[in-house]
């Protein structure tokens, strides 16, 4: 079943009901408080660098990248109901529009503070959505959340990753990069990732969170014996086979395995942007787990992205669209988080850290390009105009934090004692 969300919707194409149900039909809200967030909304937006365009008004904003609203009505309508999920899902229906939408929603995350009143951010418990109970990332909750968004398709992420498939920030050696670069740009991150954990000959190494392989294909290069544990059935089958075309399958094993299940003991742990999957609840369970199975002296790489600490405390309670959308379940530390669970919890210790947000900006605009260029080719997968309205402003909201400053991406460095002694 289809339906128009709007006239001004219609502009785009009609949405279904059953996949998308709250992009098809506006959401239930008062004259009053649609009238309030419209009220808010033109307020923020006019203090900001933006060009704003009210289809049947006049613009608003201090000038910059424009933001035309086509349907004003359905616009505030939906942000009033549900505050910042409401504006991804009017930019899903066609409700909003922008040329540069990477410029506008950087306007926006570099304002992300101010976008909301003081007295207002301070009753956001009152006004705000809260995380639903079933995404928690349990053992089976953790199942159903990584399989929502890594068992689309291994072909799709295929279409606009390059040939490591690789879904994590790349490492070039300068801007601006372009698509040619980033298979070396995806090797030179791992490399650094690889070495930080001092994985070489005869190293027991330990991935937590596969992807589709290429880090496991790397280490057992360098002569590691690779355990690697993913809970996407899409990810383990194909990583299966990069594993065997590149005649490394006796020295990497791929498992369908939660991290908190895993045994043994290993030299080396790496784990690439998986941090951000696990939510608050449960980072302590993820550095226990990783404290428990590492062996004396042993070294963890990880990479994370993480978000300002001041954010977190703000919003870590809250569902936002990327946990709807994109992510459930998942939540972006801070620095101060990652730091306060490891003394906490573990007897790990962080020895190094150094971020490189400009990369992962750089890195999601390769993937965006590639996205957009081939949307026809998703199209012929059988995702529809919503998803991929909704994948481009996911991309586009992502390297916008990047880009902004909001949003930055670390390699860290943990260590464990030799002995216990040395940790008291």
């Amino acid at each position: 079943m289809s339906v128009s969300v709007s006239p001004a919707s219609s502009r785009t194409a009609s949405v279904d009901l059953r996949s998308w149900p709250d992009v098809a039909r506006l959401p239930r809200a008062s004259r009053l408080r649609t009238a309030a967030a419209e009220r808010l909304v033109k307020h923020a937006l006019g203090g900001l660098p933006l060009r704003v365009r009210l289809a049947g008004g006049g613009p608003i904003g201090r000038g910059g990248p424009l933001l035309e609203v086509r349907d004003p009505h359905a616009f505030f309508r939906r942000i009033g109901a549900r505050g910042l999920i409401g504006f991804g899902e009017s930019y899903m229906a066609g409700e909003w529009e922008a040329a540069d939408l990477v410029g506008v929603m950087t306007v926006l995350a570099e304002h992300v503070g101010a976008l909301v009143p003081g007295p207002l951010q301070r009753l956001r418990g009152a006004w705000a959505q809260r995380q639903p109970e079933g995404q928690r990332n349990t053992i089976e909750g953790s199942r159903a959340n990584i399989s929502h968004h890594y068992d689309l398709s291994n072909e799709l992420f295929a279409l606009f990753l390059d040939e490591t498939l690789s879904y994590s920030s790349a490492l070039f050696r300068g801007f601006p990069a372009d698509q040619q670069l980033l298979p070396a740009a995806q090797h030179r991150k791992i490399d650094r990732l690889l070495d930080l954990a001092q994985v070489g000959e005869g190293t027991q190494l330990l991935e937590i969170g596969t992807g589709w392989g290429e880090l496991a294909i790397r280490a057992a290069q360098r002569g590691a014996r690779v355990l690697t544990v993913t809970l996407s059935r899409e990810q383990q089958a194909l990583a299966r086979q990069r594993v065997s075309a590149a005649g490394l399958q006796d020295r990497v094993t791929v498992l369908l395995r939660d991290y908190r299940k895993v045994l043994g003991r290993f030299d080396a742990i790496v784990s690439v942007e998986m941090v951000e999957a696990v939510g608050a609840e449960f980072w302590p369970a993820y550095f226990e787990t990783m404290d428990r199975l590492l062996a004396p002296g042993g070294r963890i790489a990880l990479q994370a992205i993480t978000m300002p600490h001041d954010r977190l405390l703000a919003s870590r309670t809250t569902h936002t669209w990327i946990q709807k959308y994109i992510f459930p379940g998942g939540l972006l530390p801070s620095t101060e988080a990652i730091e306060h669970v490891v003394a906490g919890c573990t007897g790990l210790r962080i020895e190094a850290r150094d971020g490189f947000a400009p990369h992962y900006a750089e890195t999601l605009r390769l993937w965006r390009e590639r996205f957009t260029e081939r949307a026809a080719y998703v199209e012929a997968l059988g995702f529809d105009e919503v998803f991929r309205r909704m994948w481009t402003f996911y991309l586009a909201y992502a390297e916008a934090g990047f880009r902004s400053g909001y949003l930055d991406v670390q390699q860290l460095l943990l260590t464990k004692a030799e002995t216990e002694a040395e940790t008291a």
